[in-house]
C-alpha cells in the first residue's frame, strides 16, 4: 500500500478510535478537525480566541443543530485544562466527544436524546501554553499558569472584590480570560463545569465572599444554593467513588464528595463565580484526580469512573423552567428581568436576544416576577416538575401587558457589582465563527490535493 493511500484511509477511519494517552495541543487540534469533518451534521468546530502564545482554544459543539443556537434548546459547556498541569480533563473530554458521536451513530437512545435536546460545547484545553510547560509531577505547579505567569482562575472580574478590581480594563486581562468573557457574551449558557485536578470533589459557588479580607471557615451561600448542591451531588454520586469524600490524603474529607467553594478556601477572581453572577450560567468546579498528572496507564480506569457522571451532569441542564417573554405586541423581548421569589441574584436573570430565559430549579412551586419597561409587572406561580428524565425543562412563556400611560418607566440601574455589558446576548457563535467552516473545507481539500500530487 502506498503511503499516500494509507494516509487517505487513515483520514476515513472512524474518529472513535482514540488512544488513552496525553495528546499534545497539535494532536488535539487535528482530532477535533477530523471529528468535525467526519460528522458535520452533529458537530461544529470553532475557536474562542487565542492564548498568549497564539494557540487556539478550540471548542467542539455537538447537537442536531450544532452551528447555531435554537430557541428552547439549552446551551451546555465543559472546560478543561485551565491550569496547564491539571491534565486529566483533556483526556476525559476527548473521550466524551468520541462517546457522544459513537452513541449517536449507533442510534443509542441516551445519545440521541442528549443531542436532540441540548447543544453541548466542549473545550479540552483553555491553557494550551501552560500544558506545553507542564511536567508530570503529581503535586507541584509547573505549567499551572499561562505563558505570562498568571493563574487564569484568579483573573476574572469578581463581584466581591470591590469596584477597583472589578472594573479593570478588559484589555488588561489575560488573553485566555478575555476569550472566555467573549464566549460567555456570545451564547446563553445555562450549565457548565470546569475540570481540574489535585483533589476529588465537586465544588460549587460562591468561591469568594463579602466577609472582608480575612477568610472565615464558613460557606458563602449563593441564592441558588439548593440547586448547586443538587448539581454537585448529581456528579459525585454518579462518579464511581467521589461521593465517599475521603479519597485524597492531602484534601478533604468532603461530605458526599461536594463542597461550597469558599468553605474550602477563598478564591478571588474565579471563573465559576463569574459564570454564575454575570453570565447567568451555573458552573461547578470538578476536581477529578488526587494527582494533577495521573500516569497514562491509569487513564482507562479514570475514564470509566467519570463517564456516567459526565453524561448525567449534562442532563441536569434540563432542570427547572424555560421559555420566552413577549411584550404587549406579542414580540419576544431582550433584557426582560425574570426573577424568582426568594432568590436575590446579584445580577437579575434577563432574557437574551430571542426573549428566552432559563432557570434551573428543583421540583416545587415558585413565584416568578417578570418586568420590562412600558409594561405591567407580571407575577405568576408555577409548579415545576423534574425535567432531566424527560430531557426538557418545563416550558412556560410569559406574556406581558402594556401600561396605558404614555410615560415609559426606565429600567433600574444595575448595582455596582452587576455590569450589564457583560451579560450574554445569545446565539453568537454562528456569525462569529462562520469562517471556520471554510477553514475545515479548505484543509480537507488541501490534504486530498497533496495525496494526488
Amino acid at each position: 500500500m502506498s503511503s499516500s493511500l494509507f494516509l487517505l484511509l487513515s483520514l476515513l477511519v472512524p474518529t472513535l478510535m482514540l488512544e488513552f494517552r496525553y495528546h499534545d495541543n497539535r494532536e488535539i487540534e487535528q482530532y477535533l478537525l477530523q471529528v468535525s469533518a467526519d460528522n458535520p451534521d452533529i458537530t461544529h468546530l470553532y475557536s474562542i480566541g487565542k492564548s498568549v502564545k497564539g494557540q487556539q482554544p478550540w471548542v467542539l459543539a455537538l447537537g442536531v443543530r450544532p452551528r447555531h443556537h435554537a430557541v428552547g434548546v439549552p446551551e451546555f459547556k465543559y472546560v478543561a485544562n485551565m491550569h496547564g498541569n491539571e491534565v486529566l480533563g483533556r483526556v476525559l473530554l476527548l473521550q466524551l466527544i468520541a462517546e457522544l458521536v459513537r452513541g449517536y451513530r449507533d442510534n443509542e437512545t441516551w445519545s440521541l436524546q442528549l443531542l436532540n435536546s441540548t447543544r453541548i460545547h466542549i473545550l479540552p484545553t483553555l491553557n494550551p501554553d501552560g500544558f506545553d510547560e507542564a511536567d508530570t509531577n503529581c503535586l507541584l505547579g509547573q505549567g499551572r499558569l499561562n505563558h505570562n505567569g498568571v493563574d487564569l482562575n484568579r483573573g476574572f472580574p469578581d463581584a466581591f472584590a470591590g469596584l477597583r478590581k472589578q472594573q479593570l480594563n478588559e484589555e488588561q486581562r489575560e488573553a485566555e480570560v478575555r476569550a472566555v468573557i467573549g464566549w460567555l457574551r456570545s451564547e446563553t449558557f445555562v450549565l457548565s463545569a470546569n475540570l481540574h485536578g489535585g483533589a476529588m470533589v465537586a465544588s460549587y459557588p460562591y468561591d469568594n465572599s463579602d466577609q472582608g479580607s480575612v477568610w472565615m471557615v464558613s460557606p458563602s451561600i449563593a441564592p441558588d444554593d439548593d440547586v448547586f448542591i443538587h448539581l454537585a451531588k448529581a456528579y459525585s454520586y454518579n462518579h464511581a467513588s467521589m461521593h465517599k469524600g475521603n479519597l485524597c490524603v492531602d484534601s478533604g474529607p468532603f461530605q458526599d464528595g461536594i463542597t461550597n467553594g469558599y468553605n474550602w478556601y477563598k478564591l478571588e477572581g474565579g471563573m465559576q463565580d463569574y459564570n454564575y453572577i454575570w453570565a447567568q450560567c451555573l458552573e461547578l468546579t470538578l476536581e477529578l484526580s488526587c494527582c494533577k498528572f495521573p500516569e497514562p496507564k491509569e487513564l482507562p480506569a479514570l475514564w470509566m469512573e467519570n463517564k456516567k457522571a459526565l453524561l448525567a451532569y449534562i442532563q441536569q441542564v434540563h432542570l427547572g423552567v424555560k421559555g420566552q417573554v413577549f411584550d404587549g405586541w406579542g414580540r419576544p423581548v431582550q433584557n426582560a428581568v425574570v426573577e424568582v421569589k426568594g432568590r436575590r441574584n446579584m445580577c437579575p436573570f434577563r432574557t437574551n436576544q430571542h426573549g428566552e430565559y432559563y432557570r434551573l430549579l428543583l421540583p416545587g412551586n415558585y413565584t416568578f416576577k417578570v418586568s420590562y419597561p412600558g409594561h405591567k409587572v407580571l407575577t405568576e406561580t408555577l409548579s415545576v416538575p423534574y425535567g432531566p428524565e424527560k430531557y426538557s425543562a418545563m416550558k412556560h412563556d410569559f406574556k406581558l401587558r402594556r401600561i396605558a400611560s404614555t410615560t415609559v418607566r426606565a429600567q433600574a440601574e444595575p448595582s455596582p457589582s452587576c455590569n450589564n455589558s457583560l451579560l450574554p446576548q445569545g446565539g453568537g457563535t454562528a456569525a462569529r465563527s462562520a469562517w471556520y467552516g471554510l477553514t475545515v473545507g479548505l484543509s480537507l481539500v488541501t490534504v486530498l490535493q497533496s495525496l494526488m500530487d
